[in-house]
C-alpha cells in the first residue's frame, strides 16, 4: 500500500505558505492564487521518483509532483527504530535552517512537516556538481556560490557540509542552489570566534569547488585561505551525520 501522510504540524517558511483545516495553502505567484495540497492523501496518484534511498542512517529521498507543484520528500519512517529518532532531529534542524534562508534565491522557498518521520521541501531542478564535467563549472558560476553562501550566513546559517558536491546544485540558468541542510547550525548567539570558524568551514566549500573545476583561476588568496581551514579541519572530529565514513 503506497505511503499516505497526516501532515500533523507545519513549519511556516515564509508568508506564503499557512496551515489549513484541510491541507495546506501556498500561494503561487506565478498565477497568482492559493493552491491547495490536501494533506498528501492524493500521494497515490502523485508522479514519484526515488532519488536517493541512502544508507542506513539517511532519509529515503523522493520526488514528489502532486497538485502542480514538485516537492521533495525526505523520509525516516521505514529506517530502524533506533535511528529514526536521530532522522526526526536532522529533519527539525533541515526545517529551521530552511525557515532562516526561505526568501533567498538559491534555497528551498517552502518547507513543512509532512509526519514525525517526513519533510517536505520546495524541489530544485538542477545537476550536482558531482554530476557535471568540469569545463560547466566555470569562474562566473563559482564567485556567484561564493555569493550565495555570504548570503546564508547574513541570514545566520553554517551550511557545514557544503564541501560535499551532491550538496550544490547548477540550476537549469547555470545559477548555484544549495541543499540538504541536515547539518545545518543557527549561528545566532553563538561566540564570534566559532561563528566565524564555521563560516570559514562553509567557503573552503566553495574554494575546494574552485580547486577542483576551476585551479588555474582560482587565485593566490583563496589557495591560502583554503590550506589553512584544511590545516585545522583535520582536528573536527564529525564525518558525515553520525560519526560515520562518507560514501565516495
Amino acid at each position: 500500500m503506497a505511503k499516505t501522510w497526516k501532515v500533523k504540524a507545519l513549519t511556516v517558511t515564509g508568508t506564503a505558505t499557512e496551515r489549513v483545516e484541510n491541507g495546506i495553502h501556498i500561494y503561487d505567484p506565478g498565477k497568482q492564487e492559493w493552491l491547495v495540497i490536501k494533506e498528501f492523501d492524493d500521494f497515490e496518484k502523485a508522479e514519484k521518483v526515488l532519488l536517493r534511498d541512502g544508507r542506513l542512517f539517511n532519509a529515503v529521498v523522493t520526488r514528489v509532483t502532486l497538485a502542480g507543484r514538485t516537492w521533495t520528500v525526505k523520509d525516516f519512517s521505514t529506517r530502524p527504530f533506533f535511528v529514526r529518532p536521530f532522522g526526526r532531529l536532522l529533519l527539525a534542524r533541515e526545517l529551521k535552517a530552511a525557515h532562516y534562508v526561505a526568501d533567498i534565491d538559491g534555497f528551498a522557498a517552502e518547507a513543512f512537516r509532512l509526519d514525525e518521520n517526513a519533510v517536505a521541501l520546495t524541489f530544485i531542478p538542477g545537476k550536482t556538481l558531482a554530476e557535471l564535467p568540469r569545463e560547466e563549472v566555470t569562474p562566473a558560476f563559482l564567485i556567484c556560490l561564493e555569493e550565495l553562501i555570504k548570503s546564508m550566513h547574513r541570514a545566520g546559517i553554517v551550511h557545514l557540509d557544503i564541501r560535499s558536491n551532491g550538496n550544490v546544485l547548477m540550476r537549469p540558468d547555470k545559477t548555484p542552489a544549495v541543499i540538504d541542510f541536515q547539518s545545518a547550525l543557527a549561528t545566532t548567539g553563538m561566540p564570534a570566534w566559532l561563528k566565524k570558524s564555521l563560516e570559514a568551514l562553509d567557503m573552503s566549500g566553495a574554494y575546494k569547488k574552485w580547486k577542483i573545476f576551476q585551479p588555474d583561476a582560482m587565485g593566490e588568496k583563496r589557495e591560502a585561505e583554503l590550506t589553512r581551514i584544511n590545516r585545522w579541519r583535520r582536528l573536527w572530529p564529525f564525518k558525515g551525520y553520525f560519526g560515520l565514513p562518507r560514501r565516495k
